[in-house]
């Protein structure tokens, strides 16, 4: 009969596990592996303390430090050697797991566990302290030993477009840097993670949006979910960067952030130039493309770009919960927005401002941070306060344009309404003295920090300011400044480049018509660069279309937003009813002008992308415009004023393709009251605008208005209502709209006529090919420009004053008595003789044009518009 295997103690259980943990002996068996390191010197001692060889619990530490204190080459070294205790601990607890006998279990989980502890307790030491242990690694590494431990934690599949994962084949064993991060104190891990910091920044400078951030992304986003992590970060000396050569592209190239915003589809400057080459990469020769190549391009960067926005939203949501830590992420924030004001201006230098993309990335989490208050009921608006554009020192909004106020207006009005305080404009921003009474009105509550929550009806207070104000009202106006700086200067910036194109096509075209007439090396050159400028733009104009143009989900959120900044602006002025209270309240004309501009223009470019208005509600919007496009005394900028008939223009139901913008015009009480009487009231106003090209912008607005008006003309209601403020306002805007159509009307014909002479002897020139080829090829070049350039004058005019006279044909007809007044038949007997005699004169034989039609020059059309308003006359 077999003898049964004699039962181990747990103290022999306990010795095995540790040697096995810990890979260390205390007794010279000549083991075969080499990790195996034999303590001798360590058993020595514990011998002579009459103890038994054997590993425990008691022994655990003291071993632990021997077996890293010692110079043992043929082992692991220090950090390696830490990870895989606490590795190969985690193995034994799952064999321990399915222990039989519940009391020795028990007591070998706790061995584990405390041995697991000790591991990750020695690993902050080394790292904190890389000298206090022998290390032979005979590669020391230049990066934090932590960063493939990280990647290999938050690794996945579809982290880069055929890249590697980033981890070097090292694993994290499961738990250890949950472990190492969870319980740790600041002073201990500031060094450590500091490195860490600085290591994940580095991976993703320079990165575009077809390189690995993923991966970065995610560990950033791990490692701010713990306390100790979020602390380490915004105290980072690279979290705000402090240099006296401090802008916004070294705040988006240094800062720990930064780099992370930059990730982009986007075109940027040369020296910043992320990799690989998006525009190249996906769009290079575009015209030979297929349609269906094109689009999967399209869907992978609209994609991956909305895993970024999504990652740094959940980066930064992270963060402001923590409200021990709010004040330095809205700081960071803060300094990003007012470092890059200049990026407002037309012309931005890269090397000061930060680029694009980084600021529509920005627009994009921005705008995910908002959401919450961007309700369909915008229930949150009441937070919003309108005292922070005056009393906020944490962004510098009061140098902006105001909707009205001058800057002396204002500070006037805050002295008077905070007698004895001291004005923040005037006084700096030196941080003393700079708080006015209104902030104390508005102060509430006390944020006592803690709450993994972010309340965002919850004042912010700042060590610097005494005032507090809620979230939400701190995220609108740094979204309205980011919307401004980043999503609508790409509008501007996309608006820009397909005008680039436009004129380049036009140049290329002009260059090989001429080539074909005389071949020169010198045009040929100029023709090759022109194409490969071209080629440039045409990427530069698909990464636009990519990243933002396609990505209906930004352009709906951004809308919303602005929905709600016109709902509260109305507020500021009593609600959506006319008349409007006089004078304009100080709050409403104080605002910055840019945040109605950027509704606007908003509106204007998602009018013209398909579909990207579905579903939006514009019925707000539709009363903004009609409430302020007629009152200078309340958004003085005659431009501003403008673009809203700019807007509705879009909105016209023959424009936008939609039957649900009819409802806009047709079906709202404000429309069908103030709507006519406001565009004539507008048509009057603009012929002073106070630039120097007034004259010539007062055409183009016109236009705008008058078609317009065509249209709204052919709605009963509108009509009649247009009847009734010819009767109301007859000697009034009525009579000065009439004089203003008149005298545009001869001047556009005038300069219309005279034009198409100066084309006929310029054609005459051209035809005339012995002579003509006998001209220096610049001069050929030059008068061929002008003749192109004639012909654009020409035909923009002749539609304008098409157009004037089709007006004051159909208004005529219906409305008769405004023309009849003693101080109106002279003119427009005047007006009309003189089309007669340019029509059917003597010179009309001299005004015959080969094609047209295509200058919109239709002079029986003319004619008959000028008879009708004769015989009604």
């Amino acid at each position: 009969m077999a003898t049964s295997k004699p039962q181990r103690t747990p103290a022999e259980i306990e010795d095995i596990i540790l040697r096995k943990i810990l890979l260390v002996s205390l007794v010279d068996s000549m083991e075969n592996d080499t990790r195996v390191v034999y303590l001798e010197m360590t058993a020595a001692e514990i011998l002579s303390e009459g103890k038994e060889l054997r590993l425990s619990r008691d022994l655990m530490e003291r071993v632990l430090i021997d077996r890293l204190s010692g110079n043992f080459v043929s082992a692991e070294p220090p950090f390696q050697y830490l990870v895989n205790c606490y590795r190969r601990a985690h193995e034994e607890g799952k064999k321990i797991a399915s222990m039989k006998d519940k009391n020795v279990r028990s007591e070998m989980e706790l061995v584990v566990k405390q041995v697991k502890r000790l591991a990750v307790s020695y690993c902050r030491i080394h790292l904190g302290n890389p000298d206090m242990f022998p290390n032979w690694d005979m590669a020391p590494a230049n990066v934090s030993l932590l960063l493939p431990l990280l990647f290999s934690e938050v690794s996945s599949s579809v982290d880069v477009f055929g890249g590697s994962s980033g981890s070097g084949g090292v694993s994290s064993p499961p738990g250890f840097l949950d472990e190492l991060l969870k319980d740790a104190d600041f002073d201990s891990m500031d060094p450590i993670l500091k490195q860490l910091y600085e290591d994940l920044r580095g991976t993703v400078l320079k990165v575009s949006a077809l390189g690995n951030f993923q991966q970065p992304l995610r560990a950033l986003l791990f490692l701010v979910k713990y306390p100790v992590g979020a602390k380490c970060l915004v105290n980072h000396p690279w979290w705000i960067p402090n240099s006296v050569y401090m802008n916004g592209r070294v705040i988006e190239m240094t800062s720990i952030l930064g780099p992370f915003f930059h990730v982009s589809a986007l075109p940027d400057h040369t020296i910043f130039k992320s990799q690989p080459d998006v525009g190249q990469q996906c769009f290079s020769e575009s015209a030979t493309r297929r349609p269906a190549d094109l689009l999967s391009s399209f869907t992978t960067i609209k994609t991956v770009m909305n895993n970024l926005y999504d990652g740094l939203a959940e980066v930064l949501m992270s963060l402001l919960k923590n409200s021990t830590i709010r004040e330095n992420v809205l700081g960071y924030l803060a300094a990003v927005i007012n470092k890059n004001s200049s990026r407002a201006q037309l012309q931005v230098d890269p090397l000061s401002c930060a680029s694009s993309g980084m600021f529509v990335n920005l627009s994009a989490v921005m705008l995910r941070l908002c959401e919450p208050f961007l309700d369909a009921n915008l229930t949150k608006r009441d937070k919003i306060d309108p005292q922070y554009v005056f009393s906020s020192t944490r962004l510098e909004l009061r140098g902006l344009t105001a909707l009205h106020a001058s800057s002396e207006e204002v500070s006037e009005w805050i002295n008077q309404n905070n007698p004895g305080k001291v004005d923040v404009a005037k006084e700096g921003s030196d941080g003393e003295n700079r708080l006015l009474a209104s902030q104390e009105a508005t102060s509430s509550g006390n944020d006592s920090g803690g709450p993994s929550i972010l309340h965002y009806n919850n004042p912010i207070s700042s060590s610097s300011e005494k005032a507090k104000y809620p979230f939400i009202c701190e995220c609108f106006f740094m979204t309205a400044r980011v919307l401004n700086l980043g999503l609508l200067k790409a509008f501007s910036d996309f608006k820009h480049l397909v005008q680039d194109i436009s004129r380049s096509e036009d140049n290329l075209s002009t260059m090989k018509t001429m080539l074909e007439q005389t071949p020169s090396p010198q045009l040929q050159q100029e023709i090759a660069r022109l194409e490969k400028d071209l080629e440039s733009y045409s990427q530069e104009k698909l990464c636009y279309e990519a990243q933002i143009l396609r990505d209906g989900g930004l352009l709906q959120r951004a809308l919303s937003f602005y929905r709600l900044m016109v709902v509260w602006l109305v507020e500021l002025v009593g609600g959506f009813k006319m008349p409007l209270p006089s004078p304009c309240p100080m709050e409403f004309s104080s605002m910055p002008e840019h945040f109605v501009e950027d509704a606007m223009e908003l509106l204007i470019f998602a009018s013209r992308i398909p579909r990207a208005l579905d579903g939006v509600l514009l019925d707000d919007f539709m009363n903004f415009i009609i409430m302020f496009m007629a009152s200078p005394e309340y958004i003085r900028n005659p431009y501003l004023r403008a673009k809203m008939v700019e807007v509705l223009n879009c909105w016209m139901p023959r424009r936008s393709g939609s039957t649900a913008t009819s409802t806009l015009f047709e079906g709202h009480q404000l429309s069908l009251e103030y709507l006519v009487k406001n565009l004539l009231k507008l048509y009057v106003d603009i012929e002073f605008t106070g630039s120097h090209t007034q004259f010539y912008d007062k055409f183009n607005i016109r236009h705008n208005i008058a078609e317009l008006l065509e249209y709204l003309w052919q709605v009963p209601s509108h009509r009649n209502a247009w009847r009734q403020i010819a009767k109301e306002e007859e000697k009034g805007v009525y009579l000065n709209f009439l004089n203003f159509l008149i005298n545009d009307s001869i001047y556009l014909l005038d300069e219309s006529l005279n034009k198409i002479l100066e084309l006929k002897e310029l054609e005459a020139e051209m035809s005339n090919t012995a002579e003509w080829e006998q001209r220096p090829a610049q001069e050929r070049q030059e008068r061929t420009r002008l003749f192109h350039s004639q012909e654009n004058i020409i035909r923009i005019d002749m539609k304008l004053a098409n157009e004037d006279v089709s007006l004051l044909a159909f208004t005529s007809e219906q409305i008769t008595v405004p023309f009849l007044l003693p101080e109106m038949v002279e003119r427009v007997a005047s007006m009309l003789n003189y089309f007669l005699l340019q029509l059917v004169g003597p010179q009309r034989k001299s005004l015959s044009l080969k094609d047209p039609e295509k200058y919109e020059f239709r002079p029986k059309e003319l004619l008959k518009q000028v008879n009708e308003v004769l015989y009604i006359c």
